[in-house]
């Protein structure tokens, strides 16, 4: 019965017809699990979504379309399993092999989600809570049967100004010289009575801090088995100091308040310790974005990283980065 229902996307189009460069579907809802880490065993299920498609070349003998149900089945077959790197390339190379007749070569799939991780508490001892942390994974292949691929994800963290810091120890200090001029006891103060002192003026002024944050792309090698995301968020965290928290009391807030005045960072402040912190990848993009408390307007730095390398790599062949 099947075999007497037309197929349009068979018919053929004239000479002079045009190519495609990408023809499919995005914004596909599809469960996926996965592993966070290279070393747990434990399986993350997430609700994703997917933009899945291929080239449509022009020319002679070209198809008038491609067949969408063949790029949904080969996403679904690779959803059958937990998500690794070479089950996503195995699911563009299907994605090619079944348009044989339409003369496709290249495919591109990029997978959008949240992920969640239990995060511990900064002191409180046997408290954690659930850190969620949007995610993206980009991979293509080509004529040649190249492929790429890359990992993106964002990172909430906190910054305080350093500019800010400094005018108000500046105001404190002066507040003080003001209060000590006009205080007997504080002309010649003793560690206790200055003690007792920053605890009822130590706030005079107060630095500005903000939620932050930075948006990362890495570049990873097609040889790899894991998309590394619970390394990559460690890696970032560990560089920045101050990711945001979840469980809290007053011990952890604490906690929190010290490492933001042990970690003043601008936007710029911010990137170099994220860079470092990258130093392991081929190439990386990132963004970090400081939503200002000060401002009305965030407080941004973007920057392109290639290793040295793949730089002089490209120099020999003559491209450029």
């Amino acid at each position: 019965m099947n075999a007497s229902l037309p197929d349009t996307a068979r018919h053929l189009m004239p000479s002079h017809s045009h190519s495609l460069d990408w023809v499919g579907m995005e914004n596909i809802r599809i469960p996926l699990s996965l592993k966070a880490t290279d070393v747990s065993e434990e399986i993350s299920h997430v609700s994703a979504t997917v933009d899945i498609g291929i080239d449509l070349p022009g020319g002679e003998g070209a198809r008038k379309g491609i067949h969408m149900s063949r790029l949904y089945r080969a996403l679904l077959t690779m959803s059958e399993q937990p998500l690794t790197l070479p089950a996503v390339l195995k699911c563009l190379q299907e994605c090619v092999s079944s348009h044989e007749d339409c003369y496709s070569y290249q495919s591109q799939i990029n997978i959008a989600f949240d992920l969640l991780l239990l995060r511990p508490a900064l002191l409180t001892q046997a408290a954690a809570g659930w850190q969620g942390y949007a995610v993206e994974l980009s991979a293509s292949t080509d004529a040649d049967g190249n492929s790429s691929v890359s990992v993106g994800v964002d990172v909430a963290y906190s910054s305080t100004c350093p500019c800010s810091a400094a005018l108000s120890r500046q105001a404190l200090s002066e507040h003080f010289r003001i209060a000590s001029e006009a205080d007997p006891e504080l002309a010649q103060p003793d560690p206790l009575t200055v003690s007792q002192w920053l605890l009822e003026h130590g706030s005079v002024a107060t630095p500005h801090s903000q939620r932050s944050v930075a948006r990362i792309n890495v570049s990873l090698s097609p040889d790899a088995v894991s998309f590394g995301i619970g390394e990559l968020i460690d890696q970032i965290e560990s560089a920045l100091q101050t990711p945001v928290q979840t469980f809290v009391k007053r011990a952890d807030e604490q906690a929190f308040a010290l490492r933001n005045g042990s970690n003043l960072m601008y936007v710029e402040d911010a990137s170099r310790r994220i860079l470092d912190a990258l130093s392991g990848y081929q190439m990386a993009n990132i963004q970090v974005r400081h939503y200002e408390s000060l401002h009305g307007h965030d407080a941004v730095a973007k920057s392109n990283w290639i290793a040295p390398a793949m730089a002089n790599n490209n120099a020999v062949g003559g491209n450029t980065v």
